[in-house]
């Protein structure tokens, strides 16, 4: 059984590469410079598409929108504004200190951090529990404290163990509006009143 998932393991990049191969025709036409750079080099490569880095990802997927958008009012768009809040994200992921507790019907998370973390947090977290606030029967309530904040979410029995495996960072991914709170803030609005 080993040697047989060893096999596979070392055939798949030979098919891969097979696989590269079977789309492209050497007849004379022109190839993408991405493949023509891996060709000077030996063998055809693909092109790239990760860019490398989540918060530039996300800006330059907001960028496309935007320059793909002829509505688009450029006197209002504010790139900065987006990239510091992917910045609060990445702090509040990263570099914050999260207790949870449980209280009754739910949980009390209290999140702090160091003065740049410390803002971010209270930016994130009173943003979050203000637009989720009600959303499937879950009570948010959210205040500062020092260093951070505190958000005490209540949920309804069933949600209860679905709110502990969350814990706060899951809680903070909840409800696909992220996506368009990101275009809302390059665009120049405030989603956040």
């Amino acid at each position: 059984m080993i040697r047989a998932l060893a096999l596979v393991a070392s055939l798949a990049p030979a098919a891969a590469l097979a696989q590269s191969h079977a789309g492209q025709s050497h007849a004379g036409h022109a190839s993408p410079p991405a493949q023509q750079m891996g060709q000077q080099h030996g063998a055809a490569a693909a092109a790239p598409v990760q860019p490398g880095q989540g918060a530039f990802a996300a800006i330059q997927e907001i960028v496309e929108i935007l320059e793909a958008d002829p509505k688009t009012d450029w006197s209002k768009v504010n790139m900065e504004a987006l990239r510091q809040h992917l910045a609060d994200m990445s702090a509040v992921t990263l570099q914050s200190e999260v207790k949870a507790e449980p209280i009754d019907g739910g949980m009390m998370f209290t999140v702090t951090g160091a003065p740049p973390v410390r803002d971010a947090i209270r930016r994130m977290a009173l943003a979050h529990a203000a637009t989720m606030n009600d959303a499937g029967g879950w009570q948010f309530a959210a205040a500062q404290v020092e260093g951070g904040a505190t958000m005490a979410i209540k949920v309804p029995a069933a949600d209860l163990a679905r709110l502990q495996g969350l814990g706060f960072i899951g809680v903070m991914t909840r409800g696909m509006h992220h996506q368009q709170h990101h275009l809302m803030i390059a665009r120049g609005a405030n989603p956040h009143h």
